[in-house]
């Protein structure tokens, strides 16, 4: 079992996002995408990231853009960072990957491609009704009604759910995957520890 908890705002998991499909597609593996709020968590346990950006270690911050696009050029994507408006409030971009977890499935993941691509590669506000209204219209989506299921409670209460799951078991950040419920890992530089943990899954299965 291969659960990715992600929020689309942050560029590790755009890399995260990209990488495991086809490890997953390879190993045989269905993903089970868990939408979250990383804003939720470093709120809950992981305050240190806001001093971080307050007040960054000047060669640190220098040496990760420069890890940052050795791995997006390595994936071959486009990430400007950082972009217009960082951070930015994802929360109705992340309720739409659960609406449509819960109504389209088969669309979740284009929609959330295209959410990366918009933000990371285009510089786009997704905060913005106009830039998600023209990111449905690219997937082939009603507006109207990703509007409207938005808004319901139930998908609110999700987002908010899968947020403090991820906390309870152990996550403090966006990329969080769990290999077999247990196993964490997290960030997009973990996939051959995950791809290795998937081949002793499957040959104690055996």
């Amino acid at each position: 079992m291969l659960e990715v908890f992600f929020d689309c705002s942050s560029p590790w998991t755009y890399l995260a996002f990209h990488n495991i499909q086809p490890l997953a597609k390879e190993m045989g593996e269905e993903i089970v995408w868990k939408p979250i709020l990383v804003g939720g968590i470093f709120n809950s346990v992981n305050p240190s990231v806001y001093e971080s950006r307050k007040t960054p270690v000047p060669l640190k911050a220098r040496y990760m853009k420069k890890d940052l696009m050795d791995w997006a050029r390595s994936s071959n994507l486009a990430i400007k960072m950082p972009p217009s408006v960082f951070p930015v409030n994802s929360v109705k971009a992340m309720r739409g990957c659960l609406w449509l977890l819960r109504d389209k499935p088969a669309a979740m993941v284009p929609f959330a491609t295209a959410v990366f691509e918009a933000y990371w590669g285009d510089d786009q506000d997704i905060s913005k009704d106009e830039v998600l209204t023209a990111i449905c219209n690219k997937c082939g989506l009603d507006p109207q009604a990703f509007f409207a299921g938005i808004a319901e409670p139930a998908i609110k209460d999700q987002l908010k759910d899968n947020t403090d799951e991820v906390i309870a078991r152990g996550g403090f950040g966006s990329p969080t995957i769990f290999v077999d419920k247990t196993d964490m890992y997290f960030g997009n530089d973990r996939l051959p520890l995950i791809r290795e943990a998937l081949v002793r899954s499957k040959a104690g299965a055996a």
